[in-house]
Formats: C-alpha cells, structure tokens, sequence
C-alpha cells in the first residue's frame, strides 16, 4: 500500500467513524477560549492545508493566497493596530492528520482559521475547532455536510457540491447533449459525495447513469478502469476525484482511443494536471468555481501573488484570500473571541470579496455559489459556459 493510499483511506467517506475514534488520541489544548492575539503580538489565524504528498500543490497554493492576502493587511495598519500572523499545518488530505492539524494550530493560539482542500479532512477538524468556538472559513472544502453539521460556526467562500453536481448534470445533458452518462470518484468524502450529487441531478434531468464506481488513487494505470467504463457506452465519462488522477485518465482515454468526452470537477483544474496529461488534456472540461484570471477583481492579487511566489495563482486561492479578508475585517469590528467573530461572521453581508459580494447564511455557506465550466485551451484552463440567470447556457465571462 503506497503512502498516498493510506492518506486517502483516511479521508474516505465510510472511514470517518474511524477517523472520529483517532481523535481521543489527540491532546487537547490547555485552557478554554479561542487563544489568539490576548492583549498583545499578532492576530493568528489559522491556514491547514496539505503541504505534502500528492496534493501539495493545492495546498501551497491555498497558504501562499493566505499569505498575499495577511501582507495586504498588514500594510494596511493590520487589525486595530496587530498584524495578522499566518500560522500552516499540513494535514495532508487526511481525516487523521487533519485533527492532527487542528490541535496543533489550537494549540499555536489561533483565534481562527481560514484553509483546508479536502473534504476528509476537515471532517474530523471541524468539532475540534467547534468545542473551543474558533470559527473555520472554508476555501475549498465543498462537501455539504461540513457546513450542514458546523453548528454555525463553519463557513464556506467556496460552493458545495450539490450546487456543483447540478450544474455538471445539466451541462451534460443540455450542451453536451449526453443521456448515458459514467460517474467516477475514488470514495473520499469529497469526491463520493459530488458524484452522488451529479447522480441524483443526472436523472432528474432525464440522463441516464450507465457506470458509477471509484478507482482505487495512487495507481499507475487506470485502463482497466477506462475499459470497463467503455463498455457501457457512455456519452460522458464525469471524474469527481483529484487532479493526479486526473491527468493520467486523461492521458490513457487518449492512448486507449477512447471518444466519450471526459469531464472533471473542481478538484481537477490544478495546473499540475496540465503537465501530467500533456496535449491529452486538449479539450477537456471541468466544472469550477470561476478561476483567479478570468475575475476582473482579481487582477491585483494575481499581479501581487505572482510577484511574491513567481507564479500563477492556483484554483483555490482566490477564495483563501477572500476567505482570510474577511476574516481580518470581523476581527477588527468584534475583537478576537471565537464567539463574537462567529455572530460576527453571520453578520457579513455583501462582502467586497474578489470572488463577488460574499454574504454567508444561517449554515454558514455563501448565498451566491457561482459554478461554470472550463475547458482546456491551448495548454491552459479557459472559461467556457455558465448558466445564467434565465438558465441559459453563456460564455463564462466574469461580471
């Protein structure tokens, strides 16, 4: 069993009771309350991500927008005169390392934490924070039930994925024109859960779901898979997994000869799968939130992200920037008590975040989760098509 494989068994959907079992083994922090600034030094605001292993690139990504979006502060005159501190924990996109992660930025004394990638990871991390009220602005984790047992003190600056399993069936079915479609996930939280959200949107659209089974991640060759999958004649073969993945289905339909369009989520659109798939990529599609360089808003912090790290902002990082934004500016109007920058947090409306006006609700999700389409062009993700307010399909041109 390969390391990766252990990581993700621990994320996987039917493993968080187990997961749930590891976290007696994690101390718990000394004292009660969120810790935090107290009455000097700096506002520390928590950034778990994985910053090793196969996902690592998402996770430096997600730390790096962190950091772009702590300096802006900070230049600014900080929070009521303190500097915001960015303090990381590498949890890994697992369940075990994301509690792991979790105590350890309690116990570093952050008053709040803006991060995380994937879904099985911050299950177990979410009643950590919660017993201390330390609030958890998601950036990436999209999986509902993070905010639909939060308690009102998890919120999202990213969708969920039953918005995005919706709108993945109805671009199947309407511009692609798909009735037999295949549904492929690899049985962590995440990608399970938008494959059964696209699922149940596929058949309330009229398609039909010829396949939907997972692969086993961190494998070399996944033809078998893609044969298997083929003879059951799909239109429209719809990945729900991760972006390492990704690039090698995609390379290997095309080695294999294989015609059924191949699509993606959002967990898929990491330019490491570019290099992955190479020209294989052409023409693929995913579905996402919009991406850093098709948003007019984002310009200055791709301009300030690229000048700092020398290179383009990742697919997520966008929203880990809003995500720490708003976070700094709650704090400056209530103070560092995990309660009151939860009521404070609940209080946001229209937002001026770079991803759109963010206003959360009651659970703590956004109330405008955008999800388009991208495809690849040319060696890089370009926005495609994206519903618009009749529910029609348009070019995806941010607004």
């Amino acid at each position: 069993m390969t390391a990766r494989r252990r990581r993700r068994g621990g994320a996987r959907s039917h493993g968080l009771a187990a997961a749930g079992a590891g976290l007696l083994l994690v101390p718990l922090a000394a004292g009660c309350g969120s810790g935090g600034s107290g009455g000097s030094g700096d506002v520390k605001i928590g950034v778990p991500a994985p910053l090793s292993g196969d996902s690592a690139s998402a996770g430096q990504d997600i730390l790096a927008a962190a950091r772009v979006a702590a300096d802006e502060v900070n230049k600014a005159g900080g929070v009521k005169g303190k500097k915001i501190k960015i303090v990381q924990a590498d949890d890994q996109c697992s369940a075990q390392q994301g509690a792991q992660a979790a105590q350890k930025l309690l116990n570093s004394g952050v008053v709040a934490v803006a991060g995380g990638y994937c879904s099985g990871a911050a299950v177990p991390a979410i009643p950590i924070y919660g017993r201390r009220s330390v609030p958890f602005v998601m950036d990436a984790s999209t999986n509902p039930s993070l905010t639909d047992s939060g308690k009102g003190k998890v919120f999202r600056t990213c969708g969920r994925d039953d918005n995005q399993g919706l709108v993945a069936a109805k671009f199947m079915t309407g511009p692609l024109g798909a009735k037999r479609i295949a549904l492929l996930h690899d049985n962590t939280t995440y990608a399970k859960g938008l494959a059964d959200a696209a699922a149940n949107s596929v058949k309330q659209a009229g398609g039909q779901v010829v396949y939907e089974d997972a692969l086993q991640p961190g494998q070399s060759d996944y033809s078998p898979v893609l044969t298997k999958i083929a003879s059951t004649k799909p239109d429209v073969l719809y990945f729900t997994g991760y972006y390492a993945e990704a690039g090698l289905l995609m390379k290997q339909r095309k080695q294999l000869g294989l015609k059924f369009t191949l699509m993606g989520g959002d967990a898929t659109t990491d330019a490491t799968v570019l290099k992955t798939a190479g020209s294989a990529a052409d023409g693929y599609i995913a579905t996402t939130a919009p991406l850093a360089k098709d948003l007019p808003a984002a310009s200055g912090f791709v301009s300030a992200y690229k000048a700092k790290n020398g290179a383009d902002p990742g697919p997520f990082s966008v929203y880990e920037y809003d995500a720490v934004k708003v976070l700094a500016k709650v704090i400056g109007q209530t103070g560092t008590k995990g309660a009151d920058i939860i009521k404070g947090l609940h209080g946001v409306k229209d937002f001026p975040g770079i991803t759109g006006p963010i206003t959360f609700d009651a659970k703590g999700d956004r109330t405008d989760p955008l999800y388009i389409t991208v495809h690849v062009q040319n060696g890089a993700f370009t926005a495609f098509k994206k519903l618009d307010k009749s529910g029609a399909w348009v070019d995806a041109k941010a607004s």
